[in-house]
């Protein structure tokens, strides 16, 4: 069978409600309601991440390793969202998914393509994180060619396990209440089922393992430099409180994006005869899909000096905040790899996330 046919193809006892033919799930004033929250959401990140975009672009100095791997999620989240938030925003309008079996696919794998991009981008910006603050004077430093290395292996290995279902191992189905689609969480057929245990383990706890470990060792280095107390000129404590409280909200913004939608898959996959509403399963949905909101403010809107670029841009060179000294120094900005443990917290003050 040809992939397209795959893609096309329908089994005899699938549902497909594409139309008004299906009795609604939810009211009409409901799948408005859903359709201004996620269109809300979709207009944020689209906006937040292409001024990230541009930003990056436009501003020399903030082109370092760090960087590419913070653009690159701004790209992911970008494409989330216009693929992803702006049909589903559609979909909630109209009250039913009226794009057919090729658009659920289509939109199934964009989200799915883009999303496991943003999950791995992330890891790799926790890998850097560890490098630089736990490791710094090890042998192997975060450079630009780790960080293009980590991009270029985000896309390929969500390229690689979101294109099976195109070619017939898992499928795309309409999830929550029928008006967004992804990867068939439900069907009980054991191709499906063994693409479904594998992605889940590639893709969700694989990255998320990493991102865990990642900052639970960089907290943990960080008591112990307070213990220590390690001179970083009168500033330990608030460093270290400041990238303590950065972590948690990075961590914690991971955990309400996407650990309900990853527990709900998983439990779906465990116990088959548990029955969960349409209305309970849209909110993880619309929950993970909300990340493409946050990463920009967490990941990227919290740098000092990005901030300082972005208002550059919007106001055309003048920042009101600014006095001209910081203006200088700002523009003479640097990122340099710390050769030592105080460097590297001033590093992360200065990236912006601490």
């Amino acid at each position: 069978m040809e992939p397209l046919q795959v893609v096309l193809s329908l089994q005899p006892n699938s549902s497909w409600p594409y139309g008004t033919e299906e009795p609604p799930l939810l009211s009409p004033s409901a799948y408005t309601a859903l359709a201004v929250l996620m269109g809300l959401v979709s207009a944020a990140g689209i906006l937040l991440n292409l001024l990230v975009v541009v930003v990056s672009v436009k501003h020399r100095q903030q082109r370092q390793p760090l960087s590419y791997a913070l653009v690159n999620l701004a790209v992911c989240d970008l494409g989330c969202a216009a693929f992803g938030g702006v049909p589903t925003t559609v979909a909630n309008a109209m009250g039913y998914f009226s794009m057919g079996r090729l658009g659920c696919v289509l939109e199934g794998f964009a989200v799915a393509f883009f999303g496991i991009a943003s999950l791995c981008t992330v890891a790799v910006i926790a890998v850097e994180r560890y490098m630089v603050v736990c490791r710094p004077m090890g042998a192997v430093k975060f450079q630009t060619r780790h960080a293009v290395g980590g991009v270029v292996l985000s896309w390929l290995w969500s390229f690689l396990w979101n294109t099976p279902p195109l070619f017939g191992w898992g499928s795309f189905q309409l999830e929550g209440v029928k008006t967004s689609c992804a990867p068939d969480w439900f069907s009980r057929n054991s191709g499906n089922m063994s693409y479904i245990a594998i992605y889940f383990l590639l893709c969700f706890a694989l990255p998320f393992s990493v991102i865990l470990l990642s900052y639970c060792q960089l907290l943990r280095t960080l008591r112990q430099v307070s213990r220590l107390q390690v001179s970083m000129g009168g500033s330990t404590n608030r460093v270290e409180l400041q990238v303590a409280r950065m972590v948690a909200l990075m961590v914690l913004a991971f955990l309400v994006a996407w650990l309900p939608y990853a527990a709900l898959a998983l439990t779906v996959m465990l116990d088959p005869s548990l029955y969960i509403s349409p209305q309970i399963a849209t909110v993880p949905v619309f929950l993970a899909k909300s990340s493409t909101m946050f990463n920009p403010i967490i990941y990227i809107f919290m740098n000092r000096q990005f901030r300082d670029c972005t208002v550059l841009t919007l106001l055309c060179g003048w920042n009101p905040w600014a006095s001209a000294q910081d203006s200088i120094a700002g523009d003479k900005t640097v990122y340099t790899q710390s050769n030592t443990r105080k460097q590297s917290y001033q590093g992360l003050e200065g990236e912006g996330l601490c």
